[in-house]
């Protein structure tokens, strides 16, 4: 029997150390988490999240050249004056929401590439011994309601231990998350009696995939401290959490809403289309401008020539002829 206790989810981990290889040049100077979805960061997005869920404090994990991440929250003295003397209060006004109350904010260093479940064992001193969320930037979640994470945190207050959010992922693309062997499951919530870390599709128990959302009891830290290396040689959280099933429930939540994966190229750029379509301010102008693709694209026509512009090298572009109907 496991205990119905459950304590009020007020942390949230941001694993930000990794590198964001696939993303260079864009990345060599800029961390990935500070890449621009229309006009905020990554890293805003999922402060926001949590913040939306009524999480109160935020613990990065960091690496080398990740400081602008911590500045992002801090003021900027200068930028402020400059903005109130201009009477540019909407700015302002979007600039000081984004900063989280003083003494809320920590962040600690991950010294080396160790993986996912490393970068969250770096945070168990911010911690303690209370139920927290991880909350990957890459993954972006757009959510008519509640939150993604604050989905994940109702669902943890009902069944305890570990929730994570999932999806359903094509079988040949089983070997890119991990992924649940489900025992029970009601069409929203999944429970899961094992776990697998980027099994080949053959091997997959399920195509029930873990995204970037996380709810997790404090006991996985303890599994993380005495696990060993796993898929990729890295210290992997799925192996942790799965080191936990039979000592609390794991479940996974079928979460409302749509998810992006920005540490992929055409992900992100899905989200900056979606993200953008969402907003009032310019939604019916990003349509239009899509529409104006589409049309082109049904034309035959190649997007630079459409748009008039120049190819990379500064030439003038080329259109593509349209293929041959079959």
């Amino acid at each position: 029997m496991f205990s119905a206790m459950v304590r009020p989810v007020k942390k949230a981990v941001f694993p930000v150390a990794g590198l964001g290889t696939r993303f260079l040049p864009a990345t060599k100077l800029v961390p990935k988490e500070m890449l621009p979805v229309v006009d905020r960061p990554l890293i805003q997005y999922a402060m926001d999240e949590c913040r939306e869920a009524g999480i109160e404090h935020f613990i990065f994990v960091t690496g080398r050249g990740k400081s602008s991440i911590m500045a992002h929250f801090d003021h900027v003295p200068e930028l402020e004056d400059l903005l109130r003397e201009k009477n540019k209060t909407q700015e302002l006004d979007a600039l000081l929401s984004s900063m989280p109350p003083a003494g809320t904010v920590y962040a600690t260093r991950q010294q080396a590439p160790l993986g996912l479940g490393h970068a969250v064992l770096c945070a168990r001193a911010f911690v303690g011994d209370e139920p927290f969320a991880v909350v990957l930037p890459d993954d972006m979640v757009l959510a008519d309601g509640k939150p993604c994470i604050g989905q994940l945190i109702e669902a943890q207050a009902r069944v305890g231990g570990n929730v994570v959010a999932v999806e359903e992922v094509p079988a040949d693309q089983t070997n890119k998350y991990g992924i649940l062997d489900v025992d029970f499951d009601d069409g929203k919530l999944a429970r899961a009696s094992g776990l697998v870390e980027k099994p080949k599709p053959a091997d997959a128990p399920s195509r029930l995939a873990i995204i970037g959302r996380y709810v997790l009891d404090p006991r996985v830290f303890d599994a993380l401290e005495t696990q060993g290396a796993g898929s990729g040689g890295e210290i992997q959280l799925t192996d942790a959490m799965n080191a936990t099933i039979g000592k609390m429930p794991f479940h996974g939540l079928r979460f409302d809403g749509t998810r992006y994966d920005c540490g992929d190229k055409v992900g992100f750029l899905k989200a900056n289309i979606a993200y953008a379509l969402n907003r009032a301010d310019m939604g019916s102008q990003v349509a239009d401008v899509l529409k104006s693709f589409c049309a082109e694209l049904e034309a035959g026509k190649a997007a630079p020539a459409a748009r008039g512009g120049t190819g990379a090298g500064g030439e003038e572009p080329v259109a593509v002829p349209a293929e041959p109907k079959k």
